[in-house]
């Protein structure tokens, strides 16, 4: 990226929001979060929404930035979200969080494998938490995005790599059963994954993409394949 063309990305309102503090979001490190704005998927569940279809944010990354200069030595680290905050392409503002001494969180659905790519070679990624989202079969319907491919090779990035990762799905029963679970725990097996497997239950906040609620169909965990550690959050 040359050096005007990152200032310009630096000075663009693409933040859609920053959480100050958080304890929960990177496993054993105080953090804040980085909520870009827009997003390539439009998944039904998704209660993100106001974030998903802003097009502009409201802070700039030299907001974000100046924000965290003034939290040196009281967080840890940065969590980048969204959205999707792999749309963009954030290595000139990765690098000056790592000179603060912050750690990077990376939370993508990995189908910008590009942007994620040039995050990860350049080494500023401490952590990704990758959304498998759907299996293949069902991820179109699911994410309204035909993007698997791109996915499959960040997620066979991650295997291959050296960065500390975790792959997580949200399940709403209506749309994923205990085969498309079983499904995704093969892939993750065949592709040599060995870390614990995370599984989000959909939470019905009241409003998201697809207005859809709780589950009418119900979702038997007993019936899930034990190849992988699976943790219910």
């Amino acid at each position: 990226m040359s050096i005007n063309r990152g200032v310009s990305l630096l000075n663009s309102k693409i933040v859609y929001d920053i959480t100050k503090f958080s304890h929960l979001d990177y496993p054993d490190h105080l953090s804040c979060i980085v909520w870009f704005s827009g997003c390539n998927m439009r998944c039904n569940y998704c209660y993100n929404s106001d974030i998903v279809y802003e097009k502009s944010g409201n802070y700039t990354l030299f907001d974000v930035l100046d924000f965290l200069r003034s939290r040196v030595d009281m967080l840890d680290a940065v969590v980048l979200s969204g959205g999707e905050a792999s749309s963009y392409e954030l290595l000139e503002f990765c690098r000056e969080i790592k000179k603060m001494g912050f750690l990077i969180k990376l939370d993508t659905n990995g189908t910008n494998f590009k942007n994620f790519q040039s995050l990860y070679e350049a080494d500023l990624l401490d952590f990704v938490a990758l959304d498998y989202k759907a299996p293949v079969y069902k991820y179109q319907e699911i994410t309204k995005s035909s993007k698997f491919d791109e996915f499959s090779k960040s997620l066979k990035y991650l295997i291959n790599g050296d960065v500390d990762f975790e792959v997580r799905t949200t399940v709403h029963a209506d749309m994923l059963n205990e085969k498309d679970i079983n499904s995704i725990i093969r892939d993750l097996k065949k592709r040599g994954y060995g870390g614990k497997y995370y599984l989000q239950s959909f939470l019905d906040t009241g409003t998201n993409i697809g207005n859809v609620g709780q589950a009418q169909n119900s979702f038997d965990k007993s019936l899930l394949s034990n190849d992988i550690e699976l943790v219910w959050r």
